[in-house]
């Protein structure tokens, strides 16, 4: 078998680890169940050999992170190469993956908070609308909502006991995506010191943190062009690998075993790294001013 057809073969399987990694492995799953279970030749009370193998695949899948497909990926690189810089670049690459791994993880728990907290604020002036007492409306809410996150039992204690409610709203602003406490706090304050309408504040904040919210999603779909050119960024290189095949070259071998070949790859891989970090920067300079 040639080089070609092992650089074909690795990149067929990196599109169908792609494809399990997005998702499709729990479908393949969860059929592979179905089938077995109807008419598996397994021992009785015994899974059969493959399913046993895809409840471990996809139990390795929910531990393990994405950014350790990255050695994975170089050591097919140097096995076909003939050379340990694939495999040193793979290992390099997983505290950068992770770190994104964990920013995406981060930015999506920030989204559900700020949701929760939409909902509290919605929830919370139906209640007093209904007649409810501020604490009693405001145990309610949030067992509707689950708005107040990790603060729930202290805020929840100050309300039920007559303690500094917005005090407590005001700590619990400081869990990410909760800063809309920090309205409801002064919401709530104005409303006791004041005797002002709870409820009406309450629609106020809500049709602001709705707006806020808006403006999120619009500037996402703006970004989403600087987005692709990231990905695209990122997806060059492996275009010119299998461009290099295609047309006959042996691409990992002038790259990993030839001066100017090595020149080439660093002079690639920096450039690269300085463009993804120059789209990535952009995008995060236009989330912060929004």
């Amino acid at each position: 078998m040639g080089t070609g057809d092992l650089l074909t073969g690795a990149a067929t399987a990196c599109l169908g680890a792609a494809a399990w990694l997005a998702g499709g492995w729990h479908s393949g799953v969860r059929r592979a169940r179905a089938v077995l279970a109807e008419g598996g030749t397994g021992v009785a009370g015994t899974p059969p050999p493959v399913l046993r193998v895809a409840e471990l695949l996809a139990r390795a899948r929910g531990r393990l992170g994405f950014e350790w497909w990255s050695p994975a990926a170089g050591l097919v690189l140097a096995l076909l190469g003939a050379s340990v810089l694939p495999l040193v670049a793979g290992v390099a690459g997983v505290p950068v993956l992770r770190r994104t791994r964990l920013a995406a993880t981060g930015r999506r728990a920030r989204e559900r908070r700020q949701e929760a907290v939409l909902g509290l604020c919605g929830a919370l002036a139906g209640e007093v609308r209904a007649g409810r007492q501020p604490g009693e409306a405001l145990r309610a809410a949030e067992r509707d909502s689950g708005g107040l996150g990790d603060a729930q039992a202290a805020v929840l204690a100050a309300a039920r006991f007559g303690g500094d409610v917005p005090g407590a709203l005001a700590v619990a602003a400081g869990q990410p995506g909760a800063e809309g406490l920090r309205g409801l706090a002064a919401c709530w304050r104005v409303a006791v010191d004041q005797g002002a309408g709870l409820a009406a504040g309450l629609d106020r904040l809500e049709g602001a943190l709705r707006a806020e919210r808006d403006q999120r999603s619009d500037l996402r779909a703006q970004l989403a062009g600087a987005r692709a050119t990231a990905v695209m960024l990122a997806g060059l290189p492996v275009l010119g690998l299998l461009l290099g095949v295609a047309l006959g070259s042996d691409p990992l071998h002038v790259l990993l075993h030839t001066g100017a070949g090595l020149g080439c790859l660093l002079a690639g891989g920096l450039l690269e790294a300085l463009g993804v970090w120059w789209v990535a920067r952009i995008v995060r300079g236009a989330e912060e001013i929004s």
